[in-house]
């Protein structure tokens, strides 16, 4: 992944989920906000959560990006 503003094409080509701060980059947010919206379950897209940990599901972001 990178830290760099990705396109939707290299977003389709990433794994079926993804790490908070990548799916931040995707967005166009920051890392900390994507976790408050997680936190407050105001997230635009789909998670999973292992204890503390978080995952962003590719293709609700794919569907966010699309939609956009």
């Amino acid at each position: 992944m990178t830290s760099t503003r990705v396109t939707l094409a290299e977003v389709r080509e990433w794994p079926a989920t993804v790490a908070v701060p990548e799916a931040a980059v995707a967005l166009g947010v920051s890392r900390s906000h994507l976790y408050e919206l997680i936190k407050r379950g105001e997230a635009p897209v789909r998670t999973l959560s292992f204890g503390t940990r978080h995952r962003v599901i590719t293709a609700s972001l794919v569907a966010l990006l699309e939609a956009a």
